[in-house]
């Protein structure tokens, strides 16, 4: 039986009648399958959620202990049979926990891609092609414009200012969740093993992500420095919000940056007012996106939240049967 018989989109969300499931809903649900932790994907109220235990445990932090009557932990590759079919977890390779969920009934398979990225990450498994008749993709990035540099020379650009402005407070916007843990790695894979100074909101998804094994070494909150003037040529990481409120005006001569996919966009840095935009997506660019779908090589595309008509277009000259999806209420900025 076609998937088109069986997935549908709702209000609610992309919805899975074989499972009797909705897939990221926006809105409290009686049966959710979480593919990542991100606010515009998980979110809290539903009566029964499926995740990895990654996911699981950022949803707690953000959301508390009871934020699902029931809670099922999954592990990637354990395949979970609900109602009429079964999924299993994929890694997606977007952030710690982040899943593909690979859907079969009626001898079909759908893959619901998530929000997921193919560059280099050591926070988290890497994306796991599989192979599938439907293959949902995200196209955040889907314009040919797009294309990410390599982490580490963004990263650089950070370490060369120091060098340049040594009386400079670097303070940095990253996203709590998967783009700061990725910055810190990317710093200390560099060689930079001085202390790094993080905002309060950053401190306990840094412990989860210690917790499951990743090296971020030593993290100061800033709040333990009695006197700011010593964060002169110090790395200040915050949430992008507090570049430009009254908490960065503490800080010694900052040099403002802003680490996110969408820093490629000048209007874009000017509006995060970055002196140094740092390109760093937790997604994939144009080529990454063509590059998957010719590794899947799926009967036929759906495509999601983003630049979704480019991708669909690009698709159907790639020879396959390709459409747009148009789920709504996905956030950009969050995971960029």
């Amino acid at each position: 039986m076609h998937p088109e018989k069986w997935v549908e989109t709702r209000p609610q969300g992309l919805y899975c009648k074989a499972l009797d499931a909705y897939i990221d809903p926006l809105e409290p649900v009686k049966n959710a399958i979480i593919t990542h932790g991100h606010a515009d994907h998980a979110r809290p109220g539903h009566h029964t959620v499926y995740a990895t235990p990654e996911t699981m445990a950022i949803m707690r932090i953000r959301y508390g202990e009871d934020h699902a009557d029931v809670q099922h932990e999954i592990a990637y590759q354990n395949t979970t049979v609900l109602k009429n079919g079964e999924f299993t977890f994929k890694p997606a390779g977007h952030i710690l926990g982040s899943a593909q969920v690979a859907i079969e009934h009626k001898h079909q398979r759908l893959v619901v891609s998530g929000d997921y990225k193919r560059s280099y990450d050591p926070t988290c498994l890497e994306f796991e092609v599989t192979p599938c008749d439907v293959f949902i993709t995200e196209a955040t990035f889907g314009l040919p414009v797009f294309r990410h540099p390599p982490i580490n020379i963004e990263v650089q650009k950070l370490l060369d200012s120091l060098s340049i402005f040594p009386h400079r407070c670097h303070l940095v916007g990253v996203y709590a969740l998967g783009k700061c843990q990725r910055v810190i790695i990317a710093l200390r894979e560099l060689g930079y093993d001085k202390p790094i100074f993080v905002h309060g909101a950053l401190l306990n998804l840094c412990e989860l992500y210690r917790s499951y094994g990743v090296a971020l070494g030593q993290l100061v909150h800033v709040s333990e420095v009695e006197d700011t003037s010593a964060l002169a040529g110090e790395i200040v990481l915050a949430p992008p919000s507090a570049l430009s409120d009254r908490w960065s005006r503490k800080l010694p001569d900052v040099m403002t940056a802003m680490a996110s996919g969408w820093m490629q966009i000048r209007a874009r840095s000017k509006q995060r007012r970055a002196e140094l935009p740092i390109i760093i997506s937790d997604h994939c660019d144009w080529h990454e996106l063509i590059t998957t779908i010719q590794q899947v090589n799926p009967k036929e595309v759906w495509v999601t939240h983003g630049r979704e008509q480019a991708l669909v277009h690009e698709a159907i000259k790639m020879g396959y049967k390709a459409k747009a999806l148009s789920l709504i209420g996905y956030e950009e900025e969050e995971t960029g």
